[in-house]
C-alpha cells in the first residue's frame, strides 16, 4: 500500500509539474507578450511612451513604502504626470500587455497608507503630487463647490476657501493628505456625524478607469463609478479632480474638552449631541488608560480674562492642530517609524461589551500613541458608496493609533489581532476601517452580500486587476504572492485603569 501510494503520489506530481512546464513554453511563444518578458523589455515599453510628463526608472526608494512603514516593495517605475492624459496612457499600454504581464498601478498621493495598500511591486506607482494643480477655482452660491485636483492636498483647499469664508463640511483629522485619498477611503472626522464622511461631500469626479478611459462623473452623470470609486479603494479608478460641497467657515471655534471616568456616561454624552439638531459641529472623544496624571493635571476650563491661561488655548488653525504633532515627532525622529494602525467601526449596540474587554483585559497602556472613539449617525452615510459600515442606527469609529517607536511593533500587531479575535468570537458586525486582509474569502467576509456587485464593477472598469494591487483584493493571475505573518497570541489578563476623554466644537 505504500509503494502504491508513493506512486500515485509521484505521478500526480509528475502530471503538475507537466501541466506548469507547457503555459511556461506557450507563454513564451515569440509574438506573445508573455511571462518570460523580462523588466528592461518592460522598461524599454514604458520608456517608449509619448508622455508630458516622465518616468524614472532608478530613485523609487520613497515609492517603496508608506506611513505604516512595515514592507517595502519597490517598485519597476514611478510616472511623473503632466496631464491626465499622461495616465490614461500609461494604463492603456498597461492593458495592451494584455494578462500575461504582471505590470500592476499604483496611485500615491502622501503615501500615507498603512498595509502597504499604495505599493505596487515592481509595478508603476503614479506620482499624484505631480499632477499639475491649476488654480483651485471656488464657485459661491446657494450650493457653493470647489474644483481640485486628485493630488492636492486638503490642507491647501482648507487655506484658498478660507479666504472666501468657506470650508469643506466634513475633515480629516490630518489634513496633509491627497484628495484622490482620502475620497478613496472615505474620510472620517468630528463633523461625519453631522455632514457624513467626506465622500459624501462630493459633486462630481473625474476618473481614469483600469482601462485607461478618463471618464466625468456624479449622481447622475455615469452614476455606477461615481459610487463604486468612492470608498473603493482604489478599485475602479484613479481620481484625478473632485467637485467638493463648501459651507460656510466660523472665523473662530469653542473647542470644549470633558474629562470621564464612566465609560456608559462618556457613550451615552456622545451620543446625545450627535443626535441634536442644532448643537455642536464637531464631536470626538479619545480614550487614556493607566494615566492617572491626568486626573490630577487636567482643565477643563479657564478665565478668559486671564491672558496667561487664555493663551494656552490658542490655535492658528483648529482643523490643522495634528500637523503640529507630526512636525514635534519629525524633530524627534520618531515620525517614520512603523504604525501598526487598526481602525474599526463598531455598532452601538456592541459599543459597551467592546469597551469593557478591549480597555480592561487587551490593552494595558496607550502609551505608544492615542485612541480615538467617537459616535456617527448612519443616516448621514450614503448607502451607495463601496464603503461597507456596520447595519446599525448609530456606531461608532474606535481608532487605534499607536507608533511602534522601541521595537515593540510585534508587541502591537498581537495586541490588534486579539481586539480582531474578540470582535469575531463575540460575533460583533464590526468593519474596518482603511481595511487589510490577507485572503480574498476575508474581503468576502467583509463586504458580505454587496462582495457580487463589488467584483462585478471590478471586472467592468478594472478588468485585468491593474488598479491598487497593496489591497490584495484581486490579483493578476501571473503577479507574485507574498505571506505575511499574522500574529495571535494571548496576554495576560489584568485589571486597567483608564479615562475617557471628549471633544467637541461649537
Amino acid at each position: 500500500m505504500r509503494l502504491t501510494s508513493s506512486l500515485r503520489f509521484h505521478r500526480q506530481n509528475n502530471k503538475t509539474f507537466l501541466r506548469i512546464f507547457m503555459i511556461l513554453v506557450l507563454s513564451c511563444i515569440p509574438g506573445r507578450t508573455n511571462l518570460c518578458s523580462n523588466h528592461s523589455d518592460t522598461r524599454s515599453s514604458l520608456d517608449s511612451l509619448d508622455l508630458e510628463g516622465y518616468i524614472t526608472f532608478d530613485d523609487v526608494h520613497n515609492a517603496s513604502k508608506d506611513f505604516g512603514n512595515r514592507y517595502q516593495f519597490p517598485p519597476l517605475a514611478i510616472l511623473h504626470p503632466k496631464s491626465v492624459s499622461d495616465i490614461s496612457t500609461v494604463l492603456r499600454h498597461i492593458l495592451h500587455l494584455g494578462s500575461t504581464s504582471n505590470i500592476t498601478v499604483a496611485a500615491r498621493g502622501h503615501g500615507h497608507s498603512l498595509q502597504g495598500q499604495a505599493l505596487a511591486h515592481q509595478g508603476v506607482v503614479i506620482n499624484m503630487e505631480s499632477l499639475p494643480s491649476p488654480d483651485i477655482k471656488i464657485y459661491k452660491g446657494t450650493q457653493p463647490y470647489v474644483d481640485v485636483s486628485g493630488g492636492e492636498l486638503w490642507i491647501n483647499i482648507l487655506r484658498e476657501t478660507l479666504k472666501h469664508g468657506l470650508s469643506p463640511k466634513s475633515w480629516t483629522d490630518y489634513l496633509h493628505l491627497t484628495v484622490g485619498g482620502t475620497l478613496s477611503n472615505a474620510g472620517i472626522s468630528g463633523q461625519a456625524f453631522k455632514h457624513g464622511p467626506q465622500i459624501n461631500n462630493v459633486y462630481q469626479l473625474e476618473i481614469v478607469t483600469g482601462k485607461g478611459e478618463a471618464v466625468t462623473c456624479s449622481k447622475k452623470l455615469n452614476p455606477e463609478l461615481f459610487h463604486s470609486v468612492l470608498g473603493g479603494l482604489g478599485q475602479f479608478g484613479i481620481i484625478t479632480r473632485a467637485r467638493i460641497s463648501l459651507g460656510p467657515a466660523p472665523h473662530m471655534v469653542k473647542w470644549i474638552r470633558v474629562l470621564y471616568s464612566d465609560f456608559s456616561t462618556f457613550s451615552r454624552d456622545q451620543e446625545h449631541l450627535i443626535s441634536k439638531k442644532k448643537g455642536f459641529d464637531f464631536v470626538e472623544g479619545s480614550v487614556t488608560i493607566n494615566r492617572t496624571e491626568l486626573l490630577n493635571n487636567w482643565r477643563s476650563s479657564f478665565t478668559p480674562n486671564d491672558s496667561t491661561e487664555a493663551s494656552q488655548f490658542k490655535s492658528d488653525e483648529f482643523l490643522d492642530r495634528v500637523h503640529l504633532g507630526e512636525i514635534k515627532l519629525r524633530a524627534k525622529g520618531l515620525w517614520e517609524v512603523p504604525h501598526p494602525w487598526l481602525n474599526l467601526l463598531v455598532p452601538k449596540s456592541s459599543i459597551f461589551e467592546f469597551a469593557t474587554e478591549v480597555f480592561n483585559n487587551i490593552l494595558t497602556s496607550n502609551n505608544n500613541g492615542p485612541i480615538l472613539i467617537y459616535p456617527v449617525n448612519q443616516s448621514k452615510w450614503s448607502k451607495h458608496t463601496s464603503l461597507i459600515t456596520p447595519n446599525e442606527d448609530i456606531f461608532y469609529l474606535v481608532a487605534f493609533l499607536p507608533s511602534a517607536v522601541q521595537n515593540d511593533l510585534e508587541h502591537l500587531l498581537r495586541q490588534n489581532q486579539r481586539v480582531l479575535n474578540f470582535c469575531a468570537e463575540a460575533n460583533m458586525d464590526v468593519k474596518q476601517y482603511l481595511p487589510h486582509y490577507e485572503t480574498q474569502r476575508e474581503w468576502i467576509s467583509h463586504f458580505g452580500n454587496r462582495w457580487e456587485t463589488f467584483a462585478k464593477r471590478k471586472h467592468e472598469y478594472d478588468p485585468l486587476a491593474i488598479l491598487a494591487p497593496g489591497h490584495r483584493i484581486f490579483q493578476k493571475a501571473t503577479q507574485l504572492y507574498h505571506t505575511y505573518n499574522t500574529f495571535n497570541f494571548n496576554k495576560p489578563r489584568g485589571k486597567n485603569i483608564h479615562t475617557f476623554k471628549g471633544i467637541i466644537k461649537k
